[in-house]
């Protein structure tokens, strides 16, 4: 008995900290839009993050959507082969990577290489005093290292999204039509067919929610990080677990939305199968 109510007192625990955690987060957003709606940063405040954010997180954004192309080919080759449905790869490869892949790949890696960086940053500064300092200075800790990185986040990445779409279309079709010798007018007429402007949109217009969720909860974890050089790197850690769970859980219900919306748009739209 006594075990019992040992364990639904730690469960409880673990939901009031949670609840408690949800509710800072709301309410570290919600001062996040006031100073966005307020003032933005200024130039030379915003543009080093960009850099930070954008043009250097280009590289592994590519070679990784390069790669996912080419292993979608590999793995979806043989399926369509044994239906007689080689020509259609395509289709299939593309509409995977526009719709899904792409944005939620250039996510994970924004999660990964930025989010860990912008938490261990501002953890760095919590824990040797630098974000007290700017308070005792007059400048708002929020308005100055928040923002600048939540605008970095929510405005690049669907460059990035877009980026990954483009060198795993490029990668699936080397593969499908130099490796697996599949003819490339059917391989382009059938994706041209199936992969249309409304899967593109979709694709950029969930890269923006995540954008935003790995920007919040990055700063977030920076600003309440426990003290010393371990509290840093549980800080760090937990801003990419964070960020891949809500990525993954604002996919599934933002897929939900999209396809309900494409079936209310466009009814007789062309199916695969």
């Amino acid at each position: 008995m006594g075990g019992a109510i040992d364990w639904i007192a730690d469960l409880g625990e673990v939901v009031i900290r949670w609840v408690a955690t949800l509710g800072d987060v709301v309410l570290f957003t919600m001062r996040t839009f006031a100073w966005m709606t307020t003032r933005l940063p200024r130039r030379d405040t915003l543009l080093p993050n960009f850099y930070q954010i954008g043009v250097l997180s280009l590289p592994v954004v590519a070679i990784t959507g390069t790669f996912i192309g080419m292993v979608l080919s590999v793995q979806s080759y043989d399926q369509f082969r044994q239906l007689h449905l080689e020509s259609r790869l395509g289709a299939v490869i593309n509409e995977s990577l526009v719709r899904e892949l792409g944005p939620v790949l250039a996510a994970t890696m924004l999660a990964g290489r930025v989010g860990s960086a912008i938490a261990a940053e501002l953890g760095t500064m919590r824990v040797t005093e630098q974000i007290d300092a700017l308070t005792s200075m007059g400048a708002n800790p929020i308005y100055y290292l928040v923002v600048p990185r939540f605008l970095g986040c929510l405005l690049l990445i669907p460059a990035l999204t877009v980026m990954a779409d483009f060198m795993g279309v490029v990668g699936g079709a080397f593969y499908s039509i130099s490796i697996l010798q599949i003819d490339s007018h059917y391989y382009w007429e059938n994706s041209q067919r199936y992969v249309g402007n409304f899967d593109l949109f979709a694709g950029i217009f969930k890269s923006l929610f995540f954008g935003a969720a790995i920007a919040q909860i990055s700063c977030h974890r920076g600003f309440h990080c426990d003290p010393g050089a371990e509290g840093v790197g549980r800080a760090a850690t937990n801003a990419f677990v964070y960020s891949f769970v809500i990525i993954l859980i604002l996919d599934l219900f933002l897929n939900i939305g999209l396809n309900a919306l494409s079936q209310y748009l466009w009814p007789t739209q062309a199916k695969l199968f």
